[in-house]
């Protein structure tokens, strides 16, 4: 097998709050299990996130809680990246956007474009909040969308239908600061003419082709990329101001720039970009193999409220640049809803990660699982506390947990946790090998075409052909009559547990862990599932629940919460 170089991103988190389940559905847990895949069979993979630290966003719930921009990107930093960690998110480096290198080659990207006339510079008549003397960036602005009818959409985007807009599409638009209509006023910015990109955008989102040579199977990205992407270009793309009149964020690094710093949008994607650097500089890694190397495959995780960005604004700064990759895919998900309720920050309507994980202490791979099993891959779809439970009781722990269970202690019942040996195989057993054999391959394939609930649904479906075989057989009265053809059988339920505890790794890392421990097996990977894994009379140790049952109190617990 070649083993390939592969730059993954998640979407940077704001860091003006905690993670919730929305952003771990979306952007996060859907890269995780990319990942760990693609490190299982070997590849060199650069797994980058971070925290977006700039923007009005920050300055906004700074105002909230009464505390400066520093002491907020410090405050959510910290609680998302040990939540992720906690969470088992592993991402190669989580960065921050406050930092120098970020300040840095941000700048140098704008610089760079700059010194290209990339840019146009004009005045223009913006937001003006007069009651507290500033413009008003695209966050400080509310008004209704002009798509949905949306009464508290952003300027830069409509949080309900996930539009991306300009404050001036807002209908009655009014400052977040002071509840007032604002005035216009005369400022001077630095736009991107994306126009003058249409051509090659077109051909690059529609045929896959970049510069008249084959980059990417266009086919392979998703419905809702595409036709977001086509949208905007059908709809002519037009120039987007890519500095803002704020005094939080990376300055411009051009003279006559006082007040002004990059758009959080031109600044926040190229964090992925220093992030690499940091990670690369720590690691005796060269940072130029991950962003600008031809053989590289560069995939964009996000949501859907972030396509535009990713597929059209960040590929314009990347490939005028001159020096860097463009992504190979863009898998956004569409939305997780909550309790038939679309996830809301500002109405508490939310599940927490970080609240999570206390309240769960030990399932952090139950919600890996129903997350993945509810993935809105295509469309959005519901995460309820009822589904959630029922997933854990019926599948996790009647199917999984129940065959793994009912091998390990059959073994160390009868053979003191030696692995009985292979005798004559009946047809059933073959069968039953050829099946699993075949697991790993419609795995990975469903993995690598970002579908990760069918991937996950071919992993449950091994678990439920052993408990099939185990009932079929029931070796456990077999025992009594034919010593040889329970040894067989045994035999072929352990590479089976075997084979699970190695697929079913990307999606639940922890209980992948503890199945290894309880099956003793190491340096076995994706190579290895599918195969004979386990020799004869190879020692296991005793039987420990993977997973435990979800009683009816701690779902009701959660409601109350969720509603009080």
């Amino acid at each position: 097998m070649i083993k390939k170089k592969y730059t993954v991103t998640s979407a940077l988190l704001y860091a003006n709050g905690p993670v919730h389940i929305g952003h771990i559905a979306g952007a996060y847990l859907p890269a995780d299990i990319y990942v760990r895949y693609l490190k299982q069979k070997g590849h060199d993979v650069a797994f980058i996130c971070g925290s977006d630290e700039h923007g009005a966003a920050i300055t906004l719930q700074a105002k909230k809680e009464g505390l400066t921009p520093q002491k907020i990107v410090d405050k959510y930093h910290s609680i998302n990246k040990k939540a992720f960690a906690e969470f088992g998110i592993n991402f190669s480096i989580y960065h921050r956007t406050s930092e120098k290198i970020h300040h840095e080659t941000a700048q140098e990207f704008f610089k760079q474009l700059e010194s290209k006339n990339i840019f146009t510079k004009k005045k223009s008549h913006q937001f003006y909040d007069e009651e507290n003397n500033q413009f008003l960036a695209d966050r400080y602005i509310i008004g209704t969308c002009p798509k949905c009818g949306y009464e508290h959409a952003y300027g830069d985007q409509c949080e309900k239908c996930g539009s991306a807009l300009n404050p001036e599409e807002l209908i009655s638009p009014k400052s977040t600061l002071s509840g007032n209509i604002p005035i216009k006023k005369e400022t001077s910015h630095w736009y991107l003419p994306m126009q003058n990109h249409e051509k090659w955008l077109k051909e690059w989102i529609e045929t896959g082709k970049l510069d008249g040579k084959e980059h990417h199977n266009y086919k392979r990205w998703r419905s809702q990329v595409l036709g977001q992407c086509k949208s905007w270009i059908d709809g002519g793309l037009k120039e987007r101001a890519m500095t803002r009149d704020l005094d939080w964020g990376v300055k411009v690094p051009i003279k006559n720039a006082e007040n002004k710093v990059l758009y959080v949008w031109l600044d926040a994607p190229i964090g992925y970009v220093s992030a690499t650097k940091k990670w690369a500089s720590k690691n005796g890694k060269n940072w130029k193999d991950y962003w600008q190397n031809k053989d590289t495959t560069l995939i964009h995780f996000i949501g859907k409220d972030n396509i535009v960005f990713h597929c059209i604004i960040f590929p314009i700064i990347l490939k005028t640049h001159g020096s860097y990759i463009l992504p190979k895919n863009v898998p956004a998900n569409e939305f997780l809803n909550l309790e038939g309720k679309k996830l809301s920050t500002s109405r508490n309507w939310a599940i927490w990660l970080n609240e999570y994980l206390k309240d769960f202490k030990g399932q952090e791979d139950t919600l890996r699982y129903v997350l993945c099993s509810t993935s809105p891959e295509s469309k959005d779809t519901d995460f309820t506390w009822t589904d959630f439970q029922s997933r854990n009781n019926n599948e996790l722990v009647a199917i999984f947990g129940n065959f793994i269970n009912r091998v390990i202690v059959l073994t160390n019942k009868y053979w003191n946790g030696k692995v009985p040996k292979r005798n004559k195989l009946y047809e059933y057993d073959k069968a039953i090998l050829e099946n699993l054999s075949k697991v790993p391959d419609k795995v990975g394939v469903s993995i690598e075409k970002f579908k990760f609930r069918e991937a996950l649904s071919e992993v449950m479906s091994l678990a439920r052909l052993g408990n099939k075989y185990l009932a079929d057989t029931e070796p456990w009265k077999l025992i009594k009559s034919d010593e040889k053809r329970t040894e067989t059988i045994l035999n072929i339920s352990i590479q089976i547990a075997a084979s699970l505890a190695l697929l079913s790794e990307p999606f639940m890392p922890f209980s992948s862990k503890k199945l290894k421990k309880i099956l003793n097996i190491k340096d076995k990977n994706w190579l290895n599932a599918g195969k004979i894994i386990i020799s004869n009379n190879h020692t296991i140790n005793k039987a420990e629940h993977l997973f435990k049952k979800i009683e009816d109190e701690k779902i009701l617990a959660q409601l109350k919460k969720l509603n009080s």
